[in-house]
Parts: C-alpha cells; sequence; structure tokens
C-alpha cells in the first residue's frame, strides 16, 4: 500500500460521494486499519473520533455504502470515495449529511430536503 499521509492522530479524512449523482453524503475519517478493510470488503469502514472505535457503515442501519472507487488527492492525505448508496448516508435520517443551509450570519434556516427513515427506527 502507498504511503498516505495520516494527521498526528493516525486519522485521515474521507469525503463520501455518491458515484450516479455526485452528492456529496459525508465526511468521516479513516486510520490505517479503516482503509485496509474497505479496500477488502468494498464498503466504507471508518474511524470514529467520538466514540475511538473502528466501524463498517451501515453495519447497524443496513444503509451501507458499497465502494465503486477510492481517490487520493496529490499529497495523500485526503480521500474522495465513490460510493453506490444504500438508504440514507446521514444518521438523522437524511440521504446526505449535509442538509442545513445557513445564512450570512451561519445560522440554519433551512433543511434542504425531506428525512429518508425515521432514526428512532434504526438505531
Amino acid at each position: 500500500m502507498h504511503k498516505f499521509r495520516y494527521d498526528q492522530n493516525g486519522l485521515m479524512p474521507a469525503i463520501v460521494q455518491d458515484v450516479k449523482t455526485k452528492k456529496v453524503l459525508m465526511l468521516a475519517y479513516v486510520n490505517k486499519k479503516a482503509l485496509q478493510t474497505a479496500l477488502k470488503v468494498k464498503k466504507t469502514c471508518f474511524y470514529s473520533r467520538s466514540r475511538k472505535t473502528f466501524w463498517i457503515k451501515g453495519e447497524t442501519s443496513g444503509h451501507i455504502q458499497k465502494i465503486k472507487a477510492i481517490l487520493t488527492d496529490c499529497d495523500r492525505d485526503t480521500l474522495l470515495i465513490l460510493v453506490e448508496q444504500k438508504g440514507g448516508a446521514c444518521h438523522l435520517g437524511y440521504h446526505t449529511c449535509f442538509v442545513h443551509l445557513l445564512d450570512h450570519k451561519g445560522n440554519i434556516v433551512k433543511v434542504t430536503e425531506k428525512k429518508m427513515f425515521d432514526p428512532n427506527q434504526v438505531y
């Protein structure tokens, strides 16, 4: 495996994008284990900074992300993961995590899409 540049905590950001619509679904972090596992199982795997643990996207919800391609930037310190999304990517029930529109002051003024699922029924 090529040398990647992880941060001081051994993590690297991973942008997850829908392969068909090109919509950015989420941003998460990978460590070496998560990247190696993702390459092997062809599903997104991450490291949770808040829970301090490895996780496979969709293992609880069933809303998996099937990897179609993984790209790295020129510095090898960020990944772009192109996926086929099953269900919603956001733990709040949306297709994407990026649904909160901000005004010029940084206040949320609108939610840009409807929920795909009720997170209370899934988690």
